[in-house]
């Protein structure tokens, strides 16, 4: 991966009594850019990434934070100026103010943000004064993004960003992240939503078990062109392999939130073209399903997900 790295993890392991929640993770993320960590329930990626926040303690592996060690005591306070922290459950004091706890946040730190203009930015102009504890859940989450980055961190870890938030405040969400990157700042965030990851993730990690299982830019996940077949009466993947035998295509049968469908890859030397999906016609036809939807198009990133796990990504528990 080119350019200076803003975390750089090895071989990390952490168990919980006999049960190995990671098991050599591997994660990198580059300076400057926005880094996705996706995974099933499970997973690992909560621990994972607080393992590199500090709030628990690996057991095995490295990690360098903005290129120091997280295991040093030595720089604890350095990383507290320079990381910021979003909790997937907020972590916030409940008996303030809104505009005290990001006030006192951004008392922290040497050169923060306005804490009334991000408070405002974050559509929390309104309820300012309100305690946490009365906010809404989506308030609360908004609140939680604002004190992650009002210290100006060069390195910001969110968990689950924009959970539970309405559509039109997810957008404006993705908005400051993205103008955030354009600023210089690192992130790394954690979500399940596969819409979020291909909107702003530079680079995807892929994790299941422990373990990174995939790693790399959004559109090299994933791959070629491939020919989607859905049906309300999906025909059988083996039919349809049979039919296409002679033309060198590979059928998987997939499924996700928007149901279940065939995925025909090419097989090497074959590549996807018009004229394949003319052959996938004419053998849908021939197998008695001629009134399937065909499309062809890039894998998802959900497509790959699914194919790399077998999993439906939803949230997650450490």
């Amino acid at each position: 991966m080119p350019g200076t790295l803003a975390l750089d993890v090895n071989g990390l392991q952490k168990s919980y009594g006999d049960r190995r929640v990671l098991t050599g993770l591997d994660l990198r993320a580059v300076k400057g850019e926005v880094t996705a960590i996706l995974g099933p329930n499970g997973a690992g990626k909560t621990t994972a990434v607080e393992c590199c926040e500090g709030l628990r303690r690996p057991d095995g592996g490295h990690i360098s934070v903005l290129g120091l060690d997280r295991r040093d005591p030595r720089h604890a306070q350095r990383l507290r100026e320079r990381v910021g922290v979003m909790l997937q459950e907020g972590g916030l004091p409940q008996a303030p103010s809104a505009a005290r706890v990001i006030r006192h946040i951004a008392r922290l730190h040497a050169r923060p943000r306005d804490p009334q203009a991000l408070l405002a930015r974050l559509g929390l102009g309104d309820v300012a004064h309100t305690r946490v504890r009365r906010l809404s859940g989506g308030q609360r989450q908004r609140l939680a993004l604002g004190c992650a980055i009002v210290g100006h961190p060069e390195l910001v870890f969110l968990d689950e960003p924009s959970s539970g938030l309405d559509p039109q405040s997810r957008l404006a969400v993705w908005q400051l992240l993205r103008e955030l990157r354009t600023e210089g700042t690192s992130i790394v965030l954690t979500t399940h939503l596969m819409a979020e990851a291909e909107t702003l993730a530079d680079h995807v990690v892929i994790v299941d078990a422990g373990r990174t299982i995939a790693a790399g830019p959004p559109d090299e996940l994933r791959g070629p062109l491939r020919i989607r077949v859905s049906a309300p009466e999906l025909p059988d993947a083996h039919a349809l392999a049979e039919r296409l035998a002679s033309s060198h295509r590979d059928v998987q049968r997939l499924g996700g939130a928007s149901g279940a469908y065939l995925l025909v890859s090419h097989v090497e030397g074959h590549d996807l073209d018009a004229g394949a999906v003319a052959d996938v016609a004419r053998a849908l036809d021939e197998i008695g399903s001629p009134g399937a939807e065909i499309a062809l198009r890039r894998a998802s990133l959900e497509d790959v997900f699914l194919d790399l796990t077998g999993h439906e990504l939803r949230g997650e528990t450490p």
